[in-house]
């Protein structure tokens, strides 16, 4: 689907099948951390997350001096296992002795992004504590229901990955689609949430997400200039796409699927499927239909 100016202008194939989103996920999750932010519930991105979750999460010398931040950007180095997963068993070391690897020393919190789907899941958990719900509730009320999207998406966890608070079981979701889990949604209410951002948090008459938040989640981390609050930035590192401009962010996840935001052009871009690879000269060429 390609929306701009608020109008579908172009759609193809089976925009209400529901589909896994992956990684697109995790911009769905830290859009639950910016409404725990806009609410109050965590005072800022720089608190610890130990200062909150106090079940022994964030316990240790390493882990104690995990923030928000840190989680969000994906640089925490948050060292432990969860569900089973240990936080070294994501994406092993092609070269050397993976015995070797688990066992070195993490990176300081906040010096090294690595892109992995246990960290992000342990955000996914503090979040639900801080919330004390579960996060597809959260985003329901507070997003999914005012952009109007459908009835049919679905965040899932994994099979044992429960949690009591407040003497209720609760499912922990993911921020990605391992072992099954993850966003499962339409093409059509990806893209709904995609104009959201677009329009900065606002849906017709109402401040969904704050104008604070959005810019704060859409700003380059130090350790990689091309990612912020679990949204990739269009920025000259690594993943930049030549000829289009810097101020491009997106949602992305395996397979091709992309939430593109491209507010130069107010235009928002939703692929499936797509060559992963291809996206950028995707939005290039679309770049010369509308030239």
């Amino acid at each position: 689907m390609i929306l701009k100016n608020g109008y579908v202008i172009a759609q193809w194939g089976d925009i209400k099948r529901v589909d896994m989103t992956f990684s697109v996920t995790k911009s769905f999750l830290s859009t639950t951390a910016g409404l725990a932010l806009d609410k109050g519930l965590i005072s800022s991105t720089q608190d610890k997350a130990g200062d909150y979750i106090w079940d022994g999460t964030f316990g240790g010398e390493h882990n104690s001096k995990i923030t928000w931040k840190h989680l969000l950007q994906q640089n925490s180095a948050w060292s432990r296992e969860l569900w089973g997963g240990k936080d070294w068993a994501d994406r092993p070391p092609r070269e050397g002795d993976i015995d070797d690897w688990k066992f070195e020393k993490p990176s300081e919190p906040g010096t090294f992004m690595e892109y992995n789907d246990v960290r992000a899941n342990v955000l996914a958990y503090a979040l639900t504590h801080v919330w004390r719900k579960p996060l597809p509730q959260v985003l329901k009320e507070n997003v999914m229901d005012p952009i109007g999207a459908s009835t049919t998406w679905r965040w899932h966890g994994y099979d044992h990955a429960w949690i009591e608070i407040d003497g209720i079981n609760m499912k922990s979701v993911t921020g990605g689609g391992h072992s099954g889990a993850g966003m499962f949604i339409s093409t059509e209410d990806m893209a709904r949430f995609g104009l959201l951002f677009l329009n900065n948090g606002k849906w017709q008459e109402k401040q969904l997400i704050s104008g604070k938040w959005i810019k704060e989640a859409i700003t380059p981390s130090i350790p990689n200039i091309n990612y912020g609050y679990m949204w990739w930035l269009n920025k000259k590192g690594d993943r930049h796409w030549e000829g289009l401009s810097e101020n491009i962010y997106y949602a992305a996840g395996f397979g091709g699927n992309f939430i593109v935001i491209h507010k130069e052009n107010d235009m928002v871009v939703v692929t499936r499927w797509l060559e992963p690879n291809k996206i950028g000269e995707f939005m290039s060429k679309l770049k010369g239909a509308l030239d």
